[in-house]
């Protein structure tokens, strides 16, 4: 079942109901965070706080999100050799990462269930399909490689 990604709100309830607290930068980073369309690095994510407060530091912003990542609020993941990117929890996803072009593609977990299955029975292996990123040629890239290699045959 897909679990809806969580807004701001629900981050500052999440946050409240451990006990923690809420704090401006918190909710600044949790509002970055549900505003983003995709996933973001946590570079990206320190400048869009440092830009409505910009007195916090990077520090504080890791600090944030590991505290975030501890309370299953966020999730991060590596996308082939890039910095590890960040989003608000919701619905389990693996990644699609383009060597060529660099692009990512979310793709539902349901894909990973037999290599799951697979890997617990032969190996007692958990997969964590949170973390789940395969790289190689998304379409466009190939259809450019296999147009270049013909050209060149020719």
């Amino acid at each position: 079942m897909a679990t809806p990604r969580a807004d701001e709100d629900t981050v500052v309830s999440v946050i409240r109901g451990a006990a923690k607290r809420v704090t401006v930068a918190k909710r600044t980073v949790a509002e970055v965070l549900a505003s983003a369309p995709g996933h973001l690095t946590t570079d990206e994510i320190t400048l869009a706080v440092q830009e409505r407060l910009p007195d916090v530091s990077p520090s504080t912003v890791y600090r944030i999100l590991e505290e975030f990542e501890e309370l299953n609020i966020v999730v991060h993941a590596h996308l082939g050799q890039h910095a590890a990117v960040y989003h608000l929890a919701g619905a389990v996803h693996g990644h699609l990462t383009c060597e060529d072009c660099h692009a990512t593609f979310e793709i539902p977990a349901d894909h990973f269930d037999a290599l799951s299955k697979k890997l617990l029975t032969t190996y007692g292996f958990r997969l964590d399909r949170h973390h789940v990123a395969l790289s190689g040629a998304c379409a466009t890239c190939q259809a450019v490689r296999h147009a270049t290699i013909a050209t060149r045959s020719k």
